[in-house]
């Protein structure tokens, strides 16, 4: 008798540990994994209208989740946007815009970044309890005051884990790509090297050199000073720049960028199967298809657009790895996965031997750094969640990158208080609880001055969207600014509108046909409407100044925070250079043998 009832209490203890396990898996937090890539047009992929490039994977993405048609990145480049991306707020909110030319980090001895005292996702879902990875690219800065303090690193913004490049690729990082960094400073530092090298020789050929030696010996100094400035930061850009880290530590100076791909897949795929069994997050940020373009061998020349179709296509396959990785440890049901780019795609970067370098925005005006044109800022926004998320689904209201925040406070279950968010959860409207977004007004910045405003008013199916200034592109009758590679948004290199210009992004999206009173009956209700929405934005930063730039509402006064793309921040410094050596023999790789085999068999059997 005894021996029945021992026997029945381990049968009912081993159902309530069945029952305890059971229902700790069902309310475990969901895992998350964002792949971000960067400067890819919205229409390069297969899902949002592309019938000749092949992107199988990220195309299985939409077709097994929900597909946004207007996600909306708050920046047309590369800081800014991904500033706002992971800390749910305009860039301007922390400093990481620009009021000038510059308007991205330029050096990562520079003492700009993002500000330590900002919060990101990934440190709100570190504090409930999540493994946090960032592997690609950061380019949000890395140092304050000396090398070592790491201020703005991944590290120190919520990443437990991270991998990947601090800076970003560039034209740099590869021989015979050109220089992408001041390239007219540059050249104006070697002329005027050149000029005090030749007046020496002059002065020394004249016989003046004991004549005038007050002369020669200023001159003498300053053609070493200007060989220093010119020669030191940007001849050894690639050193300085182009490096591979693990956590703090440089692992790879200069980096090898024909395997960055291989490596940084890899990373990615070993950060999901080391925390499979706990909830992580994973921002698995890709440097395709920036340029430089690689040549992995595997892809060279199998697409129809040449090397930036081949690079698409290395993309989407590795897109597909990620995904493969998540299915086959049985994470899916239990993962939310999304996909998008920073912005849009580079229109301006070509050349004779490689063709066009840059992506295709689709029918939308405008591309990378052009202020709030389409082209520039709206990109692919994609989520899959089986089980939760309904496939196929296609949602037409207007999204941010911005939203990922607090949706992934939400899914995380963070209640806690958080200083003022730009963006908005989104699961209500990716699971069609909701059928309208919660962006009314979204706000569109071209540096450091807001340049257009797009209103979704209630009831209506119509989007307008006004630019208080559009940049000028050059050469004339050019759709982008081929003769500065990039627009601006200061000064001469605008034009300013008053009125405003006005457009229906519903019936017009290629924003061709601006309105007038004559032809849109709302037209003055639509001018006060966003003006009383701009006034309201702007009362919510911290300090309200009178701005000395006519054609901006904000500037950095009026934001109450330090610019964190000054010159005086921007500019290269020697106690600031990450090394992994004794400054300034900077130079290591990284074994990557282990990488290397584990997939290279993959892009054998692609």
């Amino acid at each position: 008798m005894r021996f029945v009832l021992v026997v029945q209490l381990l049968f009912w203890l081993h159902l309530a540990a069945e029952s305890f396990v059971t229902g700790e898996e069902i309310h475990r937090k969901p895992n998350i994994v964002l792949m971000m890539v960067d400067d890819l047009g919205i229409g390069d992929i297969g899902c949002y209208g592309n019938d000749t490039i092949r992107t199988p994977n990220i195309d299985r993405l939409a077709s097994e989740g929900v597909k946004l048609t207007q996600h909306i990145a708050a920046a047309p480049l590369c800081t800014p946007s991904r500033t706002a991306f992971v800390t749910g707020r305009y860039a301007v909110r922390s400093g990481m815009t620009s009021t000038g030319r510059v308007q991205v980090l330029l050096f990562l001895g520079g003492s700009g970044g993002l500000p330590p005292d900002e919060t990101t996702f990934a440190k709100r879902l570190q504090q409930q309890g999540y493994t946090t990875g960032l592997v690609g690219k950061w380019h949000l800065g890395v140092s304050c005051e000396h090398r070592g303090d790491h201020c703005h690193h991944p590290n120190q913004h919520g990443f437990s884990y991270f991998y990947g490049l601090p800076f970003t690729l560039f034209n740099d990082c590869v021989p015979g790509e050109g220089s992408d960094v001041l390239a007219d400073f540059q050249e104006t530092l070697q002329n005027l090297m050149m000029l005090f090298g030749f007046t020496l020789v002059c002065v020394h050929v004249c016989g003046l050199f004991e004549a005038r030696l007050r002369l020669v010996v200023p001159l003498f100094f300053l053609t070493i000073l200007a060989t220093a400035v010119w020669y030191v930061p940007f001849k050894l850009l690639p050193i300085w720049n182009c490096i591979i880290m693990r956590n703090q530590e440089v692992i790879e100076q200069p980096m090898t960028v024909e395997t960055v791909p291989q490596r940084l897949l890899g990373e990615a795929q070993n950060f999901i199967r080391r925390n499979a069994d706990r909830p992580f997050l994973l921002f698995f940020s890709l440097v395709h298809v920036h340029i430089p373009l690689f040549k992995t061998p595997a892809f060279a020349g199998k697409s129809r657009h040449g090397p930036y179709g081949d690079n698409l296509e290395e993309m989407d396959w590795m897109i597909g790895e990620i995904t493969e990785t998540v299915d086959s440890l049985g994470l899916a049901s239990n993962t939310l996965m999304y996909f998008a780019s920073d912005h849009g795609g580079h229109l301006e970067d070509s050349d004779l031997t490689t063709g066009q370098k840059g992506g295709w925005n689709s029918i939308y005006k405008g591309g990378k750094a052009m202020g709030g044109w389409e082209g520039g800022i709206r990109v692919p926004g994609i989520f899959r969640w089986p089980g939760r998320l309904a496939a196929g689904r296609v949602v037409d209201e207007p999204t941010s990158l911005m939203d990922l925040y607090p949706t992934l406070k939400y899914l995380a279950e963070d209640t806690d208080p958080d200083r003022l968010l730009d963006g908005h959860n989104l699961m209500p409207l990716l699971e069609g609880k909701v059928g309208r977004s919660d962006h009314e007004f979204m706000f569109h910045y071209c540096g450091i001055y807001l340049n257009a405003v797009r209103w979704h008013p209630p009831g209506s199916d119509s989007i307008f969207k006004i630019h208080f200034f559009t940049p000028n592109f050059s050469p004339p009758g050019a759709v982008g600014c081929y003769d500065t590679k990039v627009c601006m948004c200061h000064g001469e290199h605008v034009t300013r509108h008053n009125p405003p210009l006005l457009f229906d992004l519903f019936h017009d999206p290629s924003e061709s046909r601006p309105l007038s009173p004559e032809t849109e009956p709302r037209y003055a209700e639509i001018l006060e409407q966003t003006a009383k929405a701009v006034a309201r934005h702007e009362s919510t930063f911290t300090s309200r100044q009178t701005s000395d730039d006519t054609h901006s509402h904000t500037s950095a006064a009026t934001h109450g925070v330090e610019v964190q793309m000054s010159w005086s921040k921007i500019l290269w410094r020697p106690w600031l250079q990450p090394c992994c050596g004794t400054f300034p023999f900077c130079w290591c790789k990284e074994n990557m043998t282990h990488v290397l085999e584990q997939n290279v068999q993959e892009l054998k059997n692609k």
